[in-house]
This record gives structure tokens, sequence and C-alpha cells, in this order.
């Protein structure tokens, strides 16, 4: 289990650093992508910020379980914020399916370091 932790936690890092920079650098895709989602562009810093604070979470967390359990919940909250978005634009579920998984993905993260996470506050 903790082998499938690290390569997840490594994953969604390098996935959340990327989009994430994406964002706030005002990537052109993600520009159209907020305007199709009819989002204020400050909103999409807002989101690429909530997401290279979740990667750092996550790296900090190679360090501190409980970090990496907090660090996952915050994305999986923000992923299924991505999802409703998508849901109230109308896109397809195509278009939707992989803030999805990335939900799923930091939930297990979440569920595999939840003693340590419980451990924080005791």
């Amino acid at each position: 289990m903790l082998i499938i932790s690290i390569i997840l936690q490594s994953l969604l890092a390098l996935v959340f650093l990327l989009t994430g920079f994406m964002k706030v650098s005002g990537n052109k895709q993600q520009v159209e992508t907020f305007e199709h989602l009819n989002l204020p562009q400050w909103f999409r810093v807002i989101t690429g910020l909530v997401q290279l604070i979740g990667a750092a979470g996550l790296i900090i967390g190679f360090w501190n379980p409980g970090v990496t359990a907090l660090t996952g919940l915050w994305l999986a909250i923000t992923m299924l914020g991505g999802v409703m978005t998508h849901i109230r634009a109308k896109d397809s579920i195509t278009q939707a399916i992989p803030a999805f998984i990335l939900a799923i993905l930091a939930t297990i993260i979440t569920i595999f370091n939840l003693s340590d996470m419980l451990n924080l506050f005791s």
C-alpha cells in the first residue's frame, strides 16, 4: 500500500504542479476554458494557486503523511468543484472525467493516510 500511495502522491503532485502553473501563467487553453465555463479570469488564477498549494502539500507530505491526507482532501474537494462546474456548463461527460478521476485519486491518497491525519489533531 505504501508504494501505491507514494506513486499516486507523486503523480498527483506532478499533475497539479503542471495544471496549476498553466492556470496561473495564463496559458491560452486555460484562459479559453474559463471563458467557456463563464468564470472570471481572476478565478482561474485562484484555482491555479489552490492547485499549486495542493502540489506543495503533496510534496511536503513525503515527510509528513498527515499533510498528505489533508492535502488529498483539499484537492478532492477542489476537483469535485471542477466536476460540478463542468456539469453546470452542460459540458459532455468526457470533459468532466479528468476532474472526477483526479478527485478519486486524491480521495484514495486521503484514505491511505487517514490515520496519520487524525494523529495531527490528537
